[in-house]
């Protein structure tokens, strides 16, 4: 495991100083955790693949200003959340200006695939904002506490005891609904 860390870092590390087939190899590893999350927290594949595509092009053109190598994990998916708000802000303003069946196309669109899905979204969105973001950035995007306490500026600690009351409300609401 140690092995793969150091091969990441140097993966960074080299991406960092321009070397683009490092940045690929980096994609390459994170491309299907950053759209999981995208998709949880857009609720469509396509702009959940406008979302990932922002973000990479944006963390290629920011990755020489990176600072800790080891800290490329929590730094692009810090990058992913602001594309993601960025795509909801603009559907929000936008919003007014659609007809009202094209609202209904797009509610269409983003039906789910089974209905154990779509429970785990509904319980997932009963969450604050914040707390479903930490849920989402842990189990989808397999972050750490301490990753995903550098991206809410939070100690470790107060991270992992928000999952875990996150994840036990998540649960009730389960549990609620298969009674």
């Amino acid at each position: 495991m140690a092995e793969y860390e150091n091969s990441e870092i140097e993966s960074v590390r080299a991406a960092m100083a321009g070397d683009r087939d490092a940045f690929c190899g980096l994609y390459d590893l994170y491309k299907a955790r950053l759209y999981r999350y995208a998709v949880y927290r857009l609720g469509n594949r396509e702009d959940a693949e406008d979302a990932v595509s922002s973000c990479v092009l944006s963390a290629w053109k920011q990755i020489g200003k990176l600072k800790e190598p080891e800290a490329f994990q929590a730094w692009i998916f810090r990058i992913l959340r602001g594309a993601c708000a960025s795509l909801i802000k603009d559907v929000i303003k936008t919003k007014d200006d659609l007809p009202e069946d094209a609202l209904e196309n797009k509610a269409a669109e983003n039906t789910f695939d089974s209905d154990t899905h779509l429970m785990l979204v509904e319980a997932l969105n009963t969450l604050p904002e914040d707390s479903r973001e930490m849920v989402l950035l842990s189990i989808v995007g397999g972050l750490k506490s301490g990753e995903i306490g550098k991206i809410f500026d939070m100690p470790q600690g107060t991270v992992r005891s928000r999952i875990s009351r996150s994840l036990a409300a998540m649960r009730e609401v389960l549990e609620a609904e298969n009674e």
